[in-house]
C-alpha cells in the first residue's frame, strides 16, 4: 500500500460550493429516511445493521456508535487511503447517526412510531419502499457529488487497492457480509434481539448500482455547466 500526505487543499474540490449544496441535504434526507427504516424495523444498509446493533448492546445512541466506529475505520483510511477523506467524510460520520438518534426522539413523541408499529402491512409496504427509495436516491447524491468517501466505505477500496487480482464487487459483498455477520454476532453473544433484517439490505443492494449512475450522470452534467460558466 503506497502512504500518501494528507493535505487540507484535497477539501477544496471543484464546483466546491454546488457540489456542497447537494452533498450536504443528501446527507440529512439519507439520515431521515434510515431513521424510518430503522423503525419499520425491516432491515437497514449493512454499515447502519452493524452500528444499531452495537448501539443497542453497547446502550450507547447511535450517533455516538457510529463516530467511535468511523473513527476506527478513519485511522485505516488515514494510513492507506488519505486521498479519499474530504468533507463528505467527515459528514457522513459526524452526522448520520445524531440525525437518525433525533428523527427517532421526534418520532416517538408525534406518535409516528406508534403508527409505523401498529400499521397495516400494506401501509408498512409503502412506507418502507418510499424510505428505501428516498435513502438510495440521496446516497447517490452523496457519492456522486464526490466531496469525500465515508470510512465504511472507504475500507474496501483500500482492500482492493492491495489486492487488484480479486474483483472489488467480491470484496466489497464480502465486506457487507462481514459488517452483517458482526452486527448478528455481537446481538446473539448478548442474548439480545437482531435490531433490523436483511430485507432493507438486499433493496438497497440492488437499486443503489442503477440509481448511483443515474444521478451521476445528471449531476456530472449540473457541475460541467456550472464550470464552463465560470470559465465564461
Amino acid at each position: 500500500m503506497n502512504m500518501q500526505k494528507f493535505s487540507f487543499k484535497q477539501f477544496i474540490v471543484p464546483n466546491f460550493w454546488k457540489k456542497l449544496a447537494f452533498m450536504l441535504p443528501a446527507v440529512i434526507i439519507m439520515a431521515v429516511s434510515l431513521s424510518i427504516l430503522i423503525e419499520i424495523g425491516w432491515g437497514t444498509d449493512p454499515a447502519s445493521f452493524m452500528n444499531l446493533n452495537i448501539s443497542y448492546v453497547a446502550k450507547l445512541s447511535l450517533g455516538n456508535t457510529q463516530v467511535l466506529i468511523y473513527s476506527v475505520l478513519l485511522l485505516f483510511t488515514v494510513l492507506f487511503g488519505v486521498q479519499m477523506i474530504g468533507f463528505g467524510t467527515l459528514a457522513n460520520m459526524l452526522l448520520i447517526g445524531y440525525i437518525v438518534d433525533f428523527c427517532r426522539w421526534v418520532w416517538k413523541n408525534i406518535g409516528f412510531a406508534e403508527f409505523i408499529q401498529y400499521s397495516m402491512l400494506s401501509e408498512k409496504l409503502i412506507v418502507f419502499f418510499l424510505a428505501i427509495t428516498v435513502f438510495v436516491f440521496a446516497a447517490s447524491v452523496y457519492i456522486n457529488a464526490q466531496m469525500g468517501t465515508a470510512p465504511y466505505d472507504a475500507l474496501p477500496i483500500i482492500i482492493s487497492n492491495a489486492v487488484p487480482k480479486v474483483p472489488f464487487f467480491l470484496i466489497r459483498i464480502l465486506f457487507d457480509f462481514s459488517a452483517v455477520a458482526i452486527g448478528i454476532f455481537v446481538a446473539l453473544i448478548s442474548k439480545n434481539e437482531i435490531q433490523g433484517s436483511l430485507i432493507g439490505s438486499v433493496c438497497m443492494s440492488l437499486a443503489l448500482g442503477p440509481v448511483i449512475s443515474l444521478v451521476g450522470k445528471i449531476l456530472a452534467k449540473v457541475f460541467e455547466n456550472n464550470s464552463v460558466k465560470n470559465q465564461n
